[in-house]
């Protein structure tokens, strides 16, 4: 059976790919993230700008201690706007397939809701009784406004129920199939290209799971669990509207919903700052961005 490629999630997919390469190029000069970690944000700024005004007469015509601050100053900025870039690229998309799915179920679901038999008149029927009088019971006014009376409204709720559940299994099967088919072969290389610390032990789960999916980013996706013996960390990585989607009833984890989990906790994660990216400026390191003498006065900048 042949793909249907969307344009929209293949544009996306080759976006992500395009700042990797670029953020692989980068780091290939070999500079340090912390190269200019002792000098402020603004006196590296001016460097990078002297630099980026500077044209290659003026660069020859300086000292080479001169020369290489410039350059490097220029180097490092572009290696951390670029790590910054991927990783809001990484986040937004994150996001966006989410929003997609749930879109595209909810349009099915609407389409399919005229087939329903007679739902809508008789949820009408119990709103236009409950309003003529307000002050009975549910048994006095409800039950009787439609045909069955408790046990029609029994099978609504169960109905209901039923559709929530449903809802949520189909959004995660079209989360699933947006994601093997666009996004998951991005996933090896986004890992490799961005370093994720982290500084709070309650997301340690998260980084565990993070490095187990970096030690099976050589593995094909042909295979499509993961080794009995593997540690996979489940809890505050999975949520329980996942678990029956990522752990069957032997126990065993399926990678593609596995990993899927995963980067929604590192992008939540990482929007709330709990967990932080090595060579990124915006997203660096939150205690970077504390007065130095915090510990000492805390309660001044508290």
């Amino acid at each position: 059976m042949r793909r249907e490629w969307d344009p929209e999630e293949l544009i996306a997919a080759w976006t992500l790919l395009e700042e990797i390469i670029r953020l692989r190029r980068a780091k290939a000069l070999g500079l340090s993230a912390d190269l200019f970690g002792g000098y402020s944000d603004r006196l590296v700024a001016s460097w990078r700008a002297r630099a980026m005004a500077s044209h290659p007469s003026d660069f020859a015509a300086n000292r080479p201690p001169v020369r290489l601050t410039l350059v490097a100053a220029l180097a490092w900025s572009r290696t951390t706007e670029i790590t910054d870039a991927l990783v809001d690229l990484f986040i937004g998309l994150v996001s966006k397939i989410n929003t997609r799915a749930e879109r595209k179920v909810e349009k099915a679901i609407e389409a399919e809701a005229e087939k329903v038999h007679r739902k809508t008149e008789k949820l009408f029927s119990i709103a236009e009784a409950s309003l003529r009088a307000p002050e009975g019971t549910v048994r006095q006014v409800v039950f009787p406004a439609v045909p069955g009376g408790e046990a029609t409204l029994q099978a609504l709720v169960a109905e209901a129920k039923a559709d929530a559940r449903a809802y949520k299994a189909r959004v995660r099967t079209v989360l699933t199939s947006s994601y093997t088919s666009y996004y998951r072969r991005m996933l090896p290389k986004l890992l490799a290209a961005i370093e994720f610390k982290c500084n709070n032990t309650a997301y340690r789960p998260v980084m565990d799971a993070v490095d187990l999916l970096q030690r099976y980013a050589d593995i094909p996706n042909t295979t499509r669990h993961y080794d009995a013996s593997e540690n996979v960390p489940i809890q505050g990585v999975v949520p329980d509207g996942w678990l029956e989607a990522v752990v069957d009833d032997n126990g065993v984890i399926e990678r593609a919903s596995y990993e899927l989990c995963v980067i929604v906790s590192l992008k939540d994660a990482l929007r709330r700052r709990e967990i932080y990216v090595a060579g990124a400026r915006r997203w660096r390191n939150p205690e970077e961005d504390l007065p130095a003498d915090f510990e000492d006065n805390r309660d001044v900048h508290s």
